[in-house]
């Protein structure tokens, strides 16, 4: 795989980096004809993944050629003196080659294709969103799409049908929520099909021909895997929650802490975290319901903001153009506070009903590569009484502007990445990715762009729920906590009900994942702590910001090596 030669090569070991890279990268969409198109590429638009032994092979042989040629690089002694750029895409292949094939190796996947919230049965509809079908080659291929799904969802009933014979299944509630999804979407007329309702065409016959491949191909391939998850599988689902349940569940769950946060670090050692900064958080709420004469009782002062008709939306359309308000109010405020700002812009739309009783709160889609499609901000419109605005403004400032929105489009933007470093670098842990976003709610703050108190205290309650993720999570994955364990912290957080069953639910369908926003965010917050005392006053917030974002989604150890450097800072 190599483009140095025995003798050596003209090219240097910047652009061997490069080269390897690329092929990585060209690896990895042609593994995922899915993921190419939720980024814009316009390949393999015909085809699905291959959930099956044959895929499984190929990724295994792609990662372990990557890191082969990732240690012949060091051994020709060129690593320790690449550039910044180059030798931080070495430390990125690595991480994310070496925790992929322990994640193989441990089979994962025989968890992961049972899922509510990102499982095979949500695919199609998202890509019928994305897919373009403006052109007839386009429509085609969207079309021979549709005909590949059922080998693709047999493919995962598969995978299905291994874990229960090997003994590793979801969790019964993971089992159960995905079969009441694939009930439902099994319930919808085929013309009323989510994928019908999101897929552009140009002319009625063509909204026919989708309409004839849900009923013939989407339909029965759905019915199939939903059987797969019923009877057997569901009978061995696990009662108790936790990857602790499962066997080698503590193994697996080491490893899923290391994918999403990209650190080694001890669950009793992030639940405590989250237990000081649980106290700390409350603190702060309760100087706000003090000056705003609701007293010390959290849950009585939450209680009370949350019922002022002032803060329950009217209707899905008015909770919408609350969002694009602030949208459109961060915006303004950011040249104060970031020297590069993205180009791509950044709309708001309500989650598909289909799937709003299984979603977040808010969730955000990335801009398409070629800039053809902008950043997207979904806000979830499910049980409106419940979307009180008291917290939709620091999920809107966390999900788009300043958090993800920014974070995504200045690394898809960023002139001189390559593309693996653009699009594929998130691999290697999303701990960088929602540490910034929930580090941009409290950024929000020091903007002003919270309205009033109100909503000043709906940013504490986000905070306090991230790190009651950490309490949680690890309470759920090591500790064998149950799930009514989960959701009273939750509510206590500040979760509504619904909230809190929806959120504990996801966090045991997705071990690990909930660790990552304040993982992420104590380190950019020392970080920053550590560049104000070492410039003083010629600290400049708008140079951090530039330096933590200007590099795109990083591992946090290599973030914390490199970024004084960047500052200028270092040694």
């Amino acid at each position: 795989m190599s483009d140095l030669g025995p003798a050596g090569d003209a090219r240097t070991a910047a652009d061997a980096v490069n080269a390897l890279s690329d092929r990585f990268w060209d690896g990895v969409i042609e593994l995922s004809p899915i993921s190419a198109t939720i980024l814009g590429y316009e390949k393999g638009l015909d085809r699905l993944d291959d959930p099956g032994p044959a895929g499984r092979a190929a990724a295994a042989e792609l990662y372990r050629d990557t890191l082969a040629e990732c240690d012949r690089i060091d051994a020709d002694g060129a690593a320790s003196a690449l550039p910044v750029e180059e030798r931080i895409t070495l430390d990125i292949l690595r991480v994310i080659c070496d925790i992929e094939l322990e994640q193989l190796a441990q089979r994962i996947d025989r968890l992961k294709v049972v899922d509510q919230m990102e499982g095979p049965q949500t695919m199609l509809p998202q890509l019928a969103a994305f897919q373009p079908t403006e052109t007839p080659d386009q429509f085609e291929a969207f079309i021979a799409r549709l005909a590949d799904y059922p080998r693709y969802m047999d493919a995962c009933a598969d995978v299905v049908r291994e874990g229960l014979a090997g003994g590793l299944t979801a969790a019964r509630i993971v089992t159960e929520r995905t079969i009441a999804q694939l009930e439902r979407l099994q319930a919808i007329p085929d013309d009323q099909s989510p994928i019908v309702e999101a897929v552009k065409v140009s002319k009625p016959s063509d909204r026919d021909r989708v309409v004839d491949a849900v009923g013939k191909h989407v339909r029965p391939a759905e019915r199939r895997f939903l059987e797969a998850l019923q009877g057997k599988y569901l009978e061995a689902s696990r009662d108790e929650p936790g990857l602790c349940s499962a066997p080698h569940g503590d193994e697996l769950y080491k490893t899923q802490i290391r994918a999403w946060t990209s650190l080694d670090i001890d669950a009793a050692e992030l639940h405590r975290i989250g237990l000081e900064e649980l106290d700390a958080i409350h603190s702060e709420q309760r100087e706000i319901t003090r000056g705003l004469g609701l007293g010390e009782d959290l849950r009585s002062a939450r209680a009370a903001l949350r019922r002022d008709p002032a803060a329950i939306p009217a209707s899905v359309e008015e909770l919408v153009n609350r969002a694009r308000g602030q949208i459109e109010r961060a915006m303004a405020a950011a040249p104060a506070y970031f020297g590069t700002l993205p180009r791509a812009a950044c709309e708001v739309r309500p989650v598909e009903p289909y799937k709003e009783a299984d979603a977040p709160a808010a969730y955000y889609f990335g801009p398409a590569v070629d800039g053809s499609r902008p950043g997207i901000y979904y806000v979830n419109t499910y049980d409106l009484p419940s979307r009180s605005y008291v917290g939709l403004a620091s999920m809107s400032f966390h999900e788009a502007v300043p958090g993800h929105h920014f974070q995504i489009s200045l690394q898809t933007e960023h002139p001189s990445l390559n593309t693996f470093r653009r699009l594929g670098s998130r691999m290697a842990g999303m701990a960088y990715v929602e540490g910034w976003g929930l580090y941009a709610e409290r950024l929000a703050d020091e903007m002003g762009l919270f309205l009033n108190e109100a909503e000043r205290f709906g940013m504490l309650d986000g905070q306090a729920h991230r790190a009651a993720r950490l309490v949680v999570d690890t309470g759920i994955h090591a500790f064998h906590w149950n799930r009514e364990k989960s959701i009273a912290v939750l509510l206590d957080a500040g979760q509504s009900e619904t909230e809190a069953n929806i959120e504990t639910d996801r966090y045991i369908c997705w071990p690990g994942q909930a660790l990552c926003y304040k993982t992420g965010q104590r380190e950019i917050t020392r970080l920053r702590k550590q560049a104000e005392a070492a410039l003083g006053a010629r600290f400049d917030i708008r140079a951090f910001h530039d330096a933590v974002l200007g590099h795109g989604t990083l591992p946090l150890a290599t973030l914390a090596k490199e970024l004084p450097i960047w500052l200028g800072i270092a040694g």
